[in-house]
Order: C-alpha cells, then sequence, then structure tokens
C-alpha cells in the first residue's frame, strides 16, 4: 500500500462507485486527537503533559483525586480554560455536512474535548467521557459544566463530583462500548478513522472488526499507523484539510 495523497481520489471513486451501486450506505467514523489538532487542543502528554511539575499520566488517575482532590481539579480547570478558548475546525463541521445527508450515522470519539457536540454532531458515542460533564460516584447524578469551576463542584446530594472522563486504570462505560461494538459489525459499509494513532484498546480493534465485517477502511492521518495495514485507502494529511475535501466529493455524488 502507498501513503500518498492521490489515495484521497482513489478513495472517492470507490466510495462514489459503491454509492451508485447501493442504495443506503452506511458511514460512521471514528476520531481520536488528531482531529482536534487544527482547533489547536494540546494532546496533556508528551511535552504538553507537564503543569506546574506534575505529569499529567499522575494526575488522570482515581488515587490522585482520592489523594488530592482540589489539585486534581485545579489541573482539570486549567484544562477546561484551554480548551474553552478553541473552536470546532473544518473536520468537525465536515461530518456534521456528512450527518445531515444522512450518509453518516454515528461518530465514535476518543476525544473528551466535547468539539464535536459543539459542531453539532449528533449520535455521538464520547468513549472516554466528556470533560465539561461531571460525575458524582455517590448518587451517579451527570452535570454540564456552564463554567470553569473556581472550586470543585459539589452534587447537590452534597458530594464533591469528579469529572466524567476515563481515567487512567479504569473500564470504559460497557454500555457504550457495546453499542460501538454493535455499529462497527452491522451498521458500517465505510469506516473512516480520523486522527486516531491506533494503539489504545478497545477502540484500535474497531477497524479490525468492521474490516471482518466487509466494511471499506478510510485512514486520515499525518502518518501511519498499526490500522493503515488493513486500510484500504490511508490518506496522509492534515485532517482539517483532507476530510472537507472527502465529503464535498461524496456529498456532490449523493446529490448527482
Amino acid at each position: 500500500m502507498t501513503f500518498e495523497k492521490s489515495n484521497l481520489d482513489n478513495s472517492i471513486k470507490i466510495i462514489q462507485n459503491l454509492m451508485r451501486k447501493k442504495k443506503a450506505v452506511k458511514f460512521v467514523a471514528i476520531t481520536g486527537s488528531g482531529i482536534s489538532k487544527g482547533s489547536g487542543i494540546p494532546t496533556f502528554r508528551g511535552k504538553d503533559g507537564l503543569w506546574k511539575n506534575y505529569n499529567a499520566m499522575d494526575l488522570a488517575t482515581p488515587q490522585a483525586f482520592k489523594r488530592n482532590p482540589q489539585l486534581v481539579w485545579e489541573w482539570y480547570a486549567w484544562r477546561i480554560d484551554i480548551i474553552s478558548s478553541k473552536k470546532p475546525n473544518s473536520a468537525h463541521y465536515a461530518l456534521v455536512d456528512l450527518q445531515k445527508k444522512n450518509l453518516l450515522n454515528y461518530i465514535i470519539t476518543q476525544n473528551v474535548d466535547s468539539l464535536h457536540f459543539r459542531s453539532g454532531s449528533k449520535n455521538l458515542l464520547e468513549v472516554h467521557g466528556n470533560i465539561f460533564r461531571t460525575r458524582c460516584e455517590n448518587c451517579g447524578k451527570l452535570s454540564l459544566l456552564t463554567e470553569t469551576p473556581k472550586e470543585p463542584p459539589i452534587c447537590d446530594c452534597g458530594t464533591m463530583v469528579r469529572p466524567d472522563v476515563v481515567w487512567f486504570g479504569e473500564t470504559l462505560d460497557q454500555k457504550i462500548i457495546t453499542k460501538a461494538y454493535e455499529i462497527i459489525s452491522s451498521e458500517c459499509d465505510v469506516l473512516l478513522v480520523i486522527g486516531t494513532s491506533g494503539i489504545v484498546y478497545p477502540i484500535a480493534e474497531f477497524p479490525f472488526i468492521a474490516k471482518s465485517h466487509g466494511a471499506l477502511i478510510l485512514e486520515f492521518n499525518l502518518e501511519k499507523t498499526p490500522i493503515s495495514r488493513i486500510a484500504d485507502f490511508t490518506i496522509i494529511g492534515k485532517s482539517e484539510e483532507m476530510v472537507p475535501i472527502f465529503v464535498e466529493k461524496i456529498i456532490n455524488e449523493k446529490a448527482y
């Protein structure tokens, strides 16, 4: 397999032919941090992962929250401030356009930045949670933050809540993962894998499952990943540039 931008044109031709032959082609998208890169969202890992001499990997754990919830919430408030200042980019809005044409059924995202939601996406599965949502581990109540918390938020039941994100060492929401497996297995003709490293499980397994059920796999990334070896096409480039081009041509085909 070659990794060239020409793969974009070739993938569009293949899908256009598929759309001419099949009445309803079902698209599903899996997105990772790469789709938010064009919005200026840092990864909070590596060189971006240090905050006041703390490593992000050491703060995003249940143990850290139990040990020092004030510190953890201070770090999350800092992150929320950064993310709040960023906006969805053209790749996010392109997926919204694909949904408006009833082509893209679901978006399965690893991101917690809420940019898909803010762009207007529907049928969104946030497998790692949402940084703008809180969860009470006493009563289970979920709440959306309307502003950056100055102090750790308190639930109506009197318990300090936590960010509703999946921390290191925690399991994913089984209902969400089960739903994602069902979608990938039975409701996916074309899988768009956008800006994900392909190394974080169980999401990294989804393209392989979709492939085994006959789906066409299109990968958008800045470089090849473990998914590239089974992808029908790997489109190398910035997602905010490549995804809108792809979506525009697919939408025009549907109009035709």
